[in-house]
């Protein structure tokens, strides 16, 4: 961990970076218990709104060119569209039962939705707002990522213990890989070469290599003081660059810093409780965890690796995503 001096040193670089120089665009984040997002203007580090959505929303994500939001609200049973500049609601689209996370092709088309209590994963046409697939999956499905390409949509399975590898050419499972204890979220690396997924009680981040789907390495964490029951990796997003992976440890209350390479954790990173979900800014610089027991999110700094600010939203944030 850094010493005391190089995080005051952080802390005064920030303060004196004039506004220009800070990241650009917004951080949208779901708030599971107010039925909210609040939104982040990352150059001032302050809410500038705060949009009423469905019950209980989770995922976010934004269409390519971020005119569009989709949002989980998951107790509402649906995926709600907003026009991203009014916040208004458009339209819903059919979700299937308890949409959790979703995914988007890259056909900017076709939206790939876990549904938790049906186990299934439910494939939309965004513009027909027709469903064009079900497909069967393990148990209480969650995490959903499309890989750059296009080719695969993967959901993991919490209860089942698995990914699957969804073709999306033919909409069907190809293969299920074994994953350690309640795996909750899935990001293919920039190149598509390997599939990452985190393991909440398993404690793991398992490395896959994507051609034969056979497991390259797996990532482990421990936290002196913290004990291992603590530390859940949920989201994690990877660095611009692809140097880093940055895993948010759930009730561990803190963000590790793993290299992509040697998958050995190089830095734990203090937040706020319960943390959840990561978005980058803009520009890179800066890493946002949405953190849901104390209600808000913290800024971290990418290149000093310290937190900068901690922002208040609503009640029990967990999605994040940035809008340019």
């Amino acid at each position: 961990m850094r010493r005391p001096a190089a995080r005051l040193a952080a802390l005064a670089l920030a303060c004196a970076l004039p506004s220009s120089a800070m990241s650009a665009g917004e951080i949208w984040v779901t708030n599971e218990k107010d039925d909210t997002v609040s939104v982040i203007d990352a150059a001032t580090l302050e809410v500038t709104r705060t949009i009423p959505v469905g019950k209980r929303p989770r995922g976010i994500i934004f269409s390519k060119d971020y005119s569009r939001v989709y949002i989980c609200a998951s107790d509402s049973d649906t995926v709600q569209v907003l026009d991203a500049a009014t916040g208004e609601i458009l339209h819903d689209l059919p979700s299937g039962e308890d949409p959790e996370q979703f995914a988007l092709h890259p056909d900017d088309r076709h939206l790939y939705i876990a549904n938790e209590d049906d186990a299934l994963a439910t494939v939309v046409d965004v513009e027909t707002r027709q469903v064009v697939a079900q497909i069967d999956v393990g148990i209480e499905p969650e995490g959903m990522a499309v890989s750059h390409d296009g080719r695969y949509a993967i959901v993991t399975s919490e209860t089942t213990n698995m990914a699957h590898w969804i073709d999306t050419s033919a909409q069907s499972i190809v293969a299920n890989t074994l994953v350690d204890s309640r795996p909750r979220h899935a990001e293919f690396t920039a190149d598509d070469s390997q599939l990452w997924v985190s393991s909440e009680i398993g404690g793991t981040v398992t490395v896959f290599n994507t051609a034969d789907k056979s497991e390259v390495g797996k990532v482990r964490f421990e936290m002196p003081g913290v004990h291992p029951d603590k530390i859940q990796p949920v989201g994690f997003k990877f660095s611009p660059d692809g140097k880093t992976a940055f895993v948010a440890l759930g009730p561990a209350n803190h963000v590790a810093a793993v290299n992509t390479e040697t998958l050995e954790v190089e830095e734990y990173i203090l937040v706020g409780r319960r943390v959840w979900h990561l978005a980058f800014s803009a520009d890179g610089t800066q890493l946002f965890s949405t953190n849901g027991v104390s209600g808000d999110v913290t800024v971290i700094d990418v290149a000093s690796r310290e937190p900068l600010k901690s922002i208040k939203v609503g009640r029990f944030p967990w999605g994040a995503a940035t809008r340019p």
